[in-house]
């Protein structure tokens, strides 16, 4: 993310918070709550993450960095977290080293990491044991949704403490929401994700019928767009999959990640997702032909 940052920050007291991991989606949310005017403490498994970013945002307020989640967590009104599944997530919260171990009583820790309903439940219930909040918050909007601060957040979790967090939270988000009781932001997520899986299969096809039968999938995508078929990836990814680029963010690794607590989740509660089960072997096809780090997009490879 650069420094020159255009979003524009609604006036909210400074807090002092903390920020669990700094990939492609945390590092620029770690950086708007710095560029709102928030104190920032960040961790990073690979310390030198931390300290490049400490860097990079060394004119904010004081940025600083910690060698374990508890040391970043200590003194923190909020701490957030944004790392790569529900054993990731035990590890910067439980046992010793972890964030709760260093929260004090009445702090409240946001995970926006796309996990599962359970672990949000679980960990739900730990940090209520130690008088902490805890709040499952995951987002929709991808690398370019974190870069720019346009986040879709999905809480679940106690009102007040959603209250409490929601102002700080809207320095990297366009609307935070909370939409029921602890699990009920990872649930919506799952919604959030199939959604996705049937949207970029179907453009995949139209994309790809459209070019077998020699049209001009350009013209034909904007006229289209104007119409009922009119959605987010038809926007931004049709003229990228007629263009074969698929370089845009969420990996289809992730995407096979987040199909699986989906379809567990359906096993739990009986639910029937043909779709999605169909498009998750398709994109273990992906996987196959040497695309985990493309895209969502990259379904149409199937098809050429």
């Amino acid at each position: 993310m650069s420094s020159t940052n255009p979003k524009t920050y609604a006036p909210v007291p400074s807090k002092k918070v903390a920020f669990l991991g700094l990939g492609v989606m945390g590092y620029p949310m770690a950086a708007h709550l710095a560029l709102a005017g928030h104190q920032v403490t960040v961790y990073n498994r690979t310390t030198t993450k931390s300290i490049a970013w400490c860097a990079e945002y060394a004119s904010t307020s004081a940025p600083k960095h910690a060698e374990t989640p508890r040391l970043a967590a200590i003194g923190a009104d909020i701490v957030f977290c944004c790392v790569g599944n529900d054993d990731d997530l035990r590890s910067v919260t439980l046992g010793a080293d972890g964030a709760f171990a260093g929260m004090a009583p009445g702090a409240i820790f946001v995970d926006h990491t796309t996990a599962s309903a359970q672990i949000a439940r679980e960990l739900d219930s730990a940090a209520r044991t130690l008088g902490l909040r805890f709040i499952d918050a995951p987002v929709s909007g991808g690398q370019a949704g974190a870069q720019n601060g346009m986040l879709t957040v999905m809480c679940g979790g106690d009102q007040a403490a959603f209250d409490a967090i929601a102002p700080t939270a809207m320095a990297f988000s366009r609307a935070c929401t909370r939409v029921g009781d602890s699990g009920a932001g990872q649930l919506a997520k799952m919604v959030n994700q199939i959604c996705i899986a049937g949207l970029v299969q179907g453009l995949s096809e139209a994309v790809a019928f459209g070019q077998h039968a020699g049209l001009d999938m350009l013209q034909v995508l904007e006229v289209i767009g104007k119409g009922a078929a009119q959605s987010w990836q038809l926007d931004n990814r049709g003229k990228t999959m007629v263009a074969g680029q698929f370089e845009f963010g969420f990996a289809v690794d992730w995407m096979r990640k987040d199909l699986g607590l989906v379809l567990d989740e359906a096993k739990r509660n009986g639910s029937r997702l043909p779709v999605t089960a169909l498009v998750d072997q398709f994109y273990a096809d992906v996987q196959q032909m040497g695309g985990q780090r493309w895209d969502t997009s990259s379904l149409i490879k199937r098809l050429k």
